[in-house]
C-alpha cells in the first residue's frame, strides 16, 4: 500500500484547521462575548477585558472611582453562571490611584491583615476610619458578600480598590482539614 504524501499532509491541514478553528469560533462566540456583553452591562466599568480557559477565567476590570465593585462581581456572577460554570474566576482590579492613597493605604493594611486573619472583618471599617483623618478628602467605603471583602478608597479624582478574599488556603496535616 503506498500513500501519497500531498493528499495526507493536505487533510491533516484542513482537518486540523477545521477542528482548531471551530473550537476558536466556538470559545469566542459562546464563551467570551456573551460574558464581555455581561460584564460591559455593569455600571461603574470603564473598560475590560476577559481570557477564558478551561479551567480559570480571569477578568480585568478598569472601574470609575464612583463603581460598586461588590455589586459588580455580583453581577458577573449571577449572570455569567451558565457560562463560567466551574472554573475558578480571578479578577484583576486596576483604578486610578495615587501614591497618597497607596502609601495610606500601606500603612493601613496591618490592621486590615490583622482583622483579615483574624475573621474579624467588622475590625476593617474601624481601622481603615481610624485612619482617615490622614487624608482630609479620603472616603472610605467597605462592603462584605460570602467571597471578598471590598474595599474601596477615593480621595478627589482618585480612587483604589481592593478584593481581599475571606477564604484562606488551608495548611495543615490532615487531609479533610
Amino acid at each position: 500500500m503506498k500513500l501519497r504524501l500531498l493528499p495526507l499532509v493536505a487533510s491533516v491541514i484542513v482537518s486540523a484547521t477545521v477542528l482548531f478553528g471551530g473550537w476558536f469560533a466556538y470559545n469566542s462566540l459562546a464563551m467570551e462575548n456573551p460574558l464581555s456583553q455581561i460584564v460591559s452591562e455593569s455600571s461603574g466599568i470603564e473598560s475590560s477585558s476577559i481570557k477564558l480557559d478551561s479551567e480559570a477565567a480571569t477578568i480585568d476590570l478598569e472601574l470609575k472611582p464612583d463603581a460598586d465593585l461588590r455589586a459588580i462581581v455580583s453581577h458577573i456572577a449571577d449572570q455569567g453562571s451558565s457560562i463560567l460554570g466551574k472554573r475558578t474566576v480571578q479578577y484583576n482590579v486596576k483604578s486610578n490611584s495615587s501614591p497618597e492613597l497607596e502609601s495610606w493605604w500601606s500603612k493601613a493594611l496591618f490592621d486590615v491583615a490583622q482583622a483579615m486573619e483574624t475573621k474579624q472583618y467588622t475590625d476593617i471599617p474601624k481601622a481603615l476610619e481610624s485612619y482617615a483623618s490622614e487624608l482630609p478628602n479620603l472616603k472610605v467605603s467597605t462592603e462584605m458578600d460570602d467571597q471578598y471583602v471590598y474595599v474601596r478608597l477615593t480621595d478627589g479624582e482618585f480612587s483604589k480598590f481592593v478584593m481581599l478574599p475571606r477564604t484562606s488556603s488551608k495548611i495543615g496535616v490532615w487531609p479533610n482539614e
